[in-house]
């Protein structure tokens, strides 16, 4: 009745979810609309999650849906790949994806390769899922990013969040998808609040597999970036945009399949790239987008060579200066935007 008066009404306004609850959002619905998803890790279940990821799902759901597991990631990886080749569509959250060392023989050589040696008759709808790169303070052994680990390997497919949006979405999406999925979070973003839309509280909000998202538009550098690194990528634009210089800044979501058809239309109107991630540089997410653009028809319209910004090709120092030393600060990738640019 009031819009037949003209009246505008407004739509719900979005709110402000951490990562951590658009995670937990994501698993209580996926378990609630399907009786074969389950989560199993260490302490996912009384304990709430290491990082509270679960918390109150196991009090929901019961014993049979959210599973403790012995300290063995080999062990309960491999339960995990049986139990999606069998039909059930498990969740496995390592508590750092440091630990799927342990298991990499049943991420790849079971869960990646399976549906390809089975000609297809067998999927394996498994979620790996877990704290990815580095934390604070918590050294070489618990630092390693994955992306380009895992993102190296067909069969599997490999999503990397920022945002709470793209935290549920993905996870959703992940969880409903008939392939091997490894899904790497963020340590330091779980208590970050995000804006999520109207459309993002919706119980059927999913975000596609194998498409980027242009966070700010820009005419003059084209800034790619993954994970937490996007946010870093953000606040460089701002502090160049006062300065006259407009970053596109474009999060990748997935970095397999990678949606190199998102970052070319970019450098086709921008003509200068830079890549950011916490990763080392050497065989990295940055040198497979290097790579890609040099080898299609976006490399024509580059006016400088690529940059790339990476970890420092070491294993991570404990000490927080050497540390901060170590992982691209916003301060980096405005020297690489400058460098590419040439000002």
């Amino acid at each position: 009745l009031q819009q037949r008066r003209g009246l505008r009404l407004s739509a719900p306004a979005a709110i402000q979810v951490t990562v951590r609850d658009a995670l937990n959002q994501a698993l209580d619905e996926e378990l609630e609309r399907d009786e074969r998803v389950f989560l199993l890790g260490e302490e996912v279940a009384q304990y709430d999650g290491a990082y509270k990821i679960s918390r109150g799902l196991w009090k929901k759901y019961g014993d049979k849906r959210i599973i403790d597991t012995p300290i063995s990631e080999m062990g309960f990886a491999g339960i995990a790949v049986g139990a999606a080749m069998a039909g059930l569509r498990p969740v496995c959250e390592f508590m750092t994806f440091n630990f799927s060392m342990q298991a990499i023989d049943q991420v790849i050589n079971s869960a990646a390769k399976t549906c390809y040696m089975s000609a297809g008759a067998i999927p394996v709808p498994v979620v790996f899922r877990g704290p990815n790169g580095a934390s604070a303070g918590v050294a070489a052994q618990h630092s390693q990013c994955f992306a380009a680990w895992y993102g190296h390997c067909p069969g599997l497919k490999v999503v990397s969040p920022w945002s709470s949006e793209d935290a549920k979405g993905l996870l959703k999406a992940s969880i409903r998808d008939d392939n091997p999925v490894v899904m790497l979070e963020n340590e330091l973003l779980y208590g970050v609040p995000f804006e999520m839309s109207e459309q993002a509280q919706s119980k059927e909000f999913l975000i596609p597999i194998g498409k980027a998202k242009i966070e700010r538009q820009g005419t003059h550098v084209t800034l790619v970036a993954h994970s937490r690194p996007v946010g870093h990528c953000m606040e460089a634009a701002a502090v160049l945009s006062k300065e006259g210089v407009e970053c596109e800044v474009i999060n990748l979501r997935t970095i397999r399949p990678i949606d190199i058809e998102t970052v070319e239309a970019s450098v086709v109107k921008t003509n200068h790239l830079v890549s950011v991630e916490g990763g080392w540089p050497q065989f990295g997410v940055g040198a497979e987008i290097s790579a890609r653009i040099m080898e299609g028809p976006a490399f024509n319209y580059l006016d400088a060579p690529a940059v790339r910004v990476t970890g420092a090709d070491v294993p991570m120092p404990y000490a927080k200066i050497l540390e901060d030393n170590c992982i691209p600060q916003v301060k980096d990738i405005i020297f690489a935007v400058k460098k590419t640019l040439n000002i």
